[in-house]
């Protein structure tokens, strides 16, 4: 999505920064990124809105349901 493309930018760099520098070495808080998640996150939400995608259908679980078996 072309609307959120740089805030994926920002947090795919903090992520990456975060669990290099910080994660592989022992340290595992990642507030750091927390806000950038949010608004990438709001932004990706937006988005799918705008484009007349129904959320509810993208956040149905169907692991280990007859959906799951579904072709």
């Amino acid at each position: 999505m072309e609307a959120c493309k740089d805030l994926k930018a920002k947090y795919d760099r903090c992520f990456n920064e975060w669990f290099s520098e910080k994660f592989l070495h022992g340290i595992y808080d990642d507030s750091e990124c927390a806000d950038l998640l949010k608004l990438y996150t709001k932004c990706v939400a937006q988005a799918m809105k705008d484009q007349n995608i129904n959320l509810d259908e993208v956040n149905i679980a169907h692991l280990g349901t007859e959906h799951e078996k579904k072709n």
